[in-house]
């Protein structure tokens, strides 16, 4: 009895192993390891649970309600290198600025300076086209006002975004490449140094009806306020991809398991912003998703910290 149970146990344990090598040869070559059950992703709940310090002053950059920004600033004389974050959500209201309110933490105490912007979003009164691009373009220009009072250095500023945000910080980096004609050009826009999207849409045109749904709205349509075939020109003037180059370097941020933008899609714009001339980097980071990339407390921070740094001394991460 005993030497059948030990013959059953070694065929049992083969059929696990042939079995988990079949699986492995129908994996595409290159693709993402799939999950175990244990493994468990950042959720938004995860992110908004991450504690933040209250802002050392809250700016006004417009009249809205929710035209206003938060301002960290280090201790000491400065001049303080700054980045401006600007938080995602779907381009809707159930997210805010307190989701990157973490990062702004981390990188005060790194002696960086944050300014951490909100601005009006689908579902309030003027939030879509043109005033969601309008209020981050404007929320950056406005360190001109904040510079001298908090010894800010407007020669080293670094735009970061987080998914819908990283879409917004991407087109504030290349806005000074709008036609004058256009509902959101604005006069002398501030030189950024740099620009880091964490996993935010690079074409409005690309990957609509993926991205709609896992905002389960027509949040791309809803904000520029028609399909591609209706507007053409919006989407094309709101997406950096048709706005290249940017002029600045630029990375790219994506979690090996990100949902939102696919990774084809990073790769594609990679490749148009590096035969325009611009410098660029792509970071996938393994075992991680959509929503780890924008928080202090997970494992890619050290990689975009070092990448905030690297923009702001003028190159890209090695």
């Amino acid at each position: 009895m005993l030497m059948q149970i030990r013959v059953y146990r070694r065929e049992a344990v083969l059929a696990t192993i042939l079995q988990l090598m079949s699986l492995s040869a129908q994996w595409p070559a290159g693709a993402a390891t799939p999950r175990t059950a244990s493994s468990r992703l950042m959720t938004p709940q995860d992110l908004t649970a991450v504690p933040s310090q209250p802002p050392d002053r809250r700016v006004a950059y417009g009249e809205d309600p929710n035209q206003f920004a938060e301002l960290r600033v280090p201790n000491g004389a400065g001049l303080h290198p700054v980045v401006v974050l600007v938080h995602g959500g779907c381009f809707k209201t159930y997210a805010s600025l307190a989701d990157l309110a973490p990062m702004a933490d981390a990188l005060k105490a790194r002696a960086i300076a944050t300014l951490n912007v909100e601005y009006r979003r689908l579902g309030q009164p003027g939030g879509g086209w043109p005033n969601t691009y309008l209020d981050v373009g404007r929320a950056v220009d406005h360190l001109r006002t904040l510079a001298g009072e908090h010894h800010l250095d407007l020669t080293r500023v670094v735009l970061v975004g987080h998914s819908a945000g990283g879409h917004l910080a991407m087109w504030a980096a290349g806005r000074s490449r709008l036609p004058p004609a256009s509902a959101l050009s604005t006069a002398n826009p501030l030189q950024v140094r740099g620009v880091i999207d964490l996993a935010g849409p690079l074409d409005l045109t690309a990957n609509i009806s993926g991205y709609e749904s896992l905002c389960r709205d027509h949040v791309i349509t809803a904000l520029m306020g028609g399909t591609p075939e209706a507007v053409p020109a919006r989407y094309a003037q709101a997406s950096a991809i048709k706005l290249l180059p940017l002029g600045v370097p630029q990375v790219l941020v994506l979690g090996e398991h990100e949902d939102y933008v696919p990774l084809r899609d990073a790769e594609a714009y990679v490749q148009a912003a590096k035969r325009a001339g611009d410098r660029i980097r792509l970071i996938l980071i393994p075992s991680v998703g959509h929503f780890e990339i924008a928080s202090p407390r997970a494992s890619p921070w050290s990689q975009v910290e070092s990448a905030i740094r690297s923009l702001l001394d003028g190159r890209l991460p090695p």
